[in-house]
């Protein structure tokens, strides 16, 4: 079933800042909130985080193994920088607003380590908090250590957010505060990706789908819903096919499927080993801004300190040995990843029989919506819908319109699978 939506306006993330009341002693709630020291997220790390709250001031937060200290002023190369208006902050640090939130729709800004600052989000007690508010959390799976966001009421069905390529699980943040109101709302970082540990798979999308559905067990997040942006698609498309029982719902934005074209070189990268074509250096802030900027239709949408905070987060787990050689390695198997014959994609995927809704951009260079008409043909039943001037990233472009589309297919009753 293939729609088109159409769009008279466009929603601006971040565009409108809501005024909160101010609490100018911000001393003491800092002070309130590290008296009893921080959760398990934060025990094995290291370094300062800076809360500048301009013009009142800025508090460096100094965290050792658990242990932290609280000192007024900046701290000299912070692994992480937060700034925001005096109002919201205080309303971060008594609880009322989620870090989440603030960075969405409030004008917070954080540079440098994204995943810290993330951590710290709910790392202090602040008394019951709103079930909606994301938690980190962290849990061993296969051998490696994974840390995954956590929101929404404990005992809701589950949704679990799939990130791309390169991306992070803050790439589907726009998508938590929606549905974490009636859904237990579940953002891994994948294996080789963001804060969580790099260990040395092939990373084919079948191994990352392994490593997904026992992770499911591992938070108790049976039969979830899986949404899934670029790479995060073609997993929960895997997860589908080999273990369709496990999975109730696919959200698939637009997902990377097999290459049809262009695989004059599969035969010569066949033989090269997951770790031979590594990049010994990242590139520089400007450049990945830019290609950042590419993915979406019209890139002034976004604010520009989510691009610097998108860069730097990539350039901060791309230093890594180890977490480079995940991302070439899964870039790998995205193009060797076999079209047909045996194993074949295009030839497996009439078999899905898990009730899907395919979300295309009409103006996605990296993957066209032209591949809509091939998953149309193959799965008759699915449901597609190709978003106007929308680039490859629909979550974070047009976040209201994404996330009706998604709760409108998580409530739809008929099914006609």
């Amino acid at each position: 079933m293939k729609t088109v939506a159409q769009r008279g306006g466009t929603t601006r993330p971040g565009g409108a800042v809501r005024t909160l009341a101010a609490i100018p002693n911000l001393d003491a709630l800092f002070a309130a909130r590290l008296r009893d020291g921080v959760n398990t997220a934060l025990a094995d790390e290291r370094g300062a985080v800076v809360f500048d709250a301009p013009p009142v001031g800025a508090w460096t937060v100094r965290l050792d193994d658990g242990r932290v200290r609280l000192l007024r002023g900046r701290a000299r190369h912070p692994r992480a920088v937060i700034t925001a208006d005096p109002a919201t902050l205080a309303s971060v640090l008594e609880g009322r607003l989620s870090g989440v939130e603030a960075y969405l729709d409030h004008g917070l800004i954080v540079r440098g380590d994204l995943a810290l600052a993330l951590q710290m989000d709910g790392a202090f007690d602040v008394g019951e908090r709103p079930v909606s508010h994301p938690v980190v959390k962290a849990v061993t799976v296969l051998g490696a250590r994974a840390s995954y966001l956590d929101a929404g009421p404990a005992d809701a069905p589950p949704v679990v957010l799939l990130h791309g390529l390169g991306a992070t699980n803050a790439s589907m943040l726009p998508l938590v505060p929606d549905l974490a109101r009636d859904h237990r709302v579940i953002a891994p970082d994948f294996p080789g990706f963001g804060a969580s540990a790099a260990p040395r798979w092939r990373y084919r999308p079948s191994d990352l789908a392994a490593w997904l559905a026992a992770f499911g067990d591992a938070v108790g997040a049976p039969k979830p819903t899986l949404v899934g942006n670029s790479l995060g698609g073609r997993v929960a498309i895997e997860a589908g096919l080999s273990a369709p029982e496990s999975v109730d719902r696919l959200v698939l934005l637009c997902p990377s499927p097999a290459f049809r074209r262009f695989r004059e070189l599969v035969p010569v990268v066949k033989l090269l080993p997951p770790g031979a074509v590594l990049a010994p250096t990242v590139l520089p802030h400007w450049i990945l801004v830019r290609i950042i900027r590419s993915f979406f239709a019209d890139p002034d949408r976004l604010p520009g300190p989510w691009y610097d905070s998108a860069a730097d987060e990539y350039l901060r787990v791309m230093r890594g040995y180890r977490h480079r050689r995940a991302f070439y390695a899964a870039l790998r198997e995205i193009y060797l990843d076999p079209a047909y014959g045996e194993g074949g994609f295009w030839e497996r995927l009439p078999e899905l029989s898990v009730p899907s809704l395919f979300v295309w951009g009409d103006r996605d260079w990296l993957v066209p919506s032209a591949f809509e008409n091939h998953v149309v043909r193959a799965l008759p039943h699915a449901e597609s819908v190709v978003l106007t001037d929308s680039g490859h990233v629909p979550q974070f472009e047009h976040p209201t319109e994404t996330a009706t589309l998604i709760r409108n297919f998580l409530t739809k009753e008929e099914r006609l699978w």
